[in-house]
């Protein structure tokens, strides 16, 4: 009799706690010498590069 394969189960994937799970982040737009902060607009996220899932270690 043959032996049953056993696979891998997959972990439930966590978000990525700065974006909340989005991959983007609001980034500030600074304008003149003074710098001063005009808006804001979208940026990728840096802990996840995006992708919405908490790093791993």
């Amino acid at each position: 009799m043959a032996t049953r394969k056993t696979t891998a189960r997959k972990r439930p994937s966590k978000t990525c706690p700065i974006c909340k799970g989005t991959g983007e982040v609001a980034v500030s737009v600074r304008i003149g010498r003074k710098r001063r902060v005009v808006g804001q607009q979208n940026g990728l996220c840096l802990t996840c590069f995006g992708t919405g899932l908490a790093p791993t270690d």
